[in-house]
Order: C-alpha cells, then sequence, then structure tokens
C-alpha cells in the first residue's frame, strides 16, 4: 500500500489559519492568555502610578499596550472575520 506524505503546517500557511478559524479551543487558549497579558502589563503600570510617580510616557504607552493586547484577544475569540455578513 503506498504510504500518503503529511506535509507539515508551516506558521503563516493556509491550513495554519484554517485551524485558527474553526477550533474553539484554540481561539479561547490564544485570546485568554493575551487577554491576561494585557491585564499583567496594566496591573504593573497600576502598581507603579500607586507610588506617587507622575505619569511619564513611558507609563502612558504601557497602558496602551495593555489595551491592545487586551483587544487582540477579543479580536481572536470574536473571529469578527468568520462571523461577518458580507
Amino acid at each position: 500500500l503506498p504510504r500518503e506524505t503529511v506535509k507539515p503546517v508551516t506558521p503563516g500557511s493556509h491550513h495554519s489559519k484554517q485551524l485558527l478559524e474553526r477550533c474553539w479551543s484554540c481561539r479561547l487558549i490564544s485570546g485568554a492568555g493575551l487577554m491576561l497579558s494585557g491585564a499583567y502589563v496594566y496591573n504593573a503600570a497600576r502598581k507603579i502610578m500607586r507610588t506617587g510617580v507622575l505619569m511619564t510616557p513611558g507609563l502612558v504607552a504601557q497602558i496602551t499596550f495593555a489595551g491592545c493586547l487586551t483587544a487582540w484577544g477579543v479580536v481572536i475569540i470574536a473571529n469578527p472575520v468568520k462571523n461577518s455578513k458580507i
């Protein structure tokens, strides 16, 4: 019997993109990880602000980055590309 050759999944390939779209647990774990990362970065910035330090551009950038991580996690979980009706 001839054996079928299995091609490895490379990052960025069409197959890996389909896997993330279909796999609910993959999206949930990835999105939750990003959201928790955003919460961690935000809490680190809040800890510095509680000491009474003035807002610096670095703290503003850190809070902005935390918001971006959290939003990215929400987008991965919601999967708006697949759910759009266009």
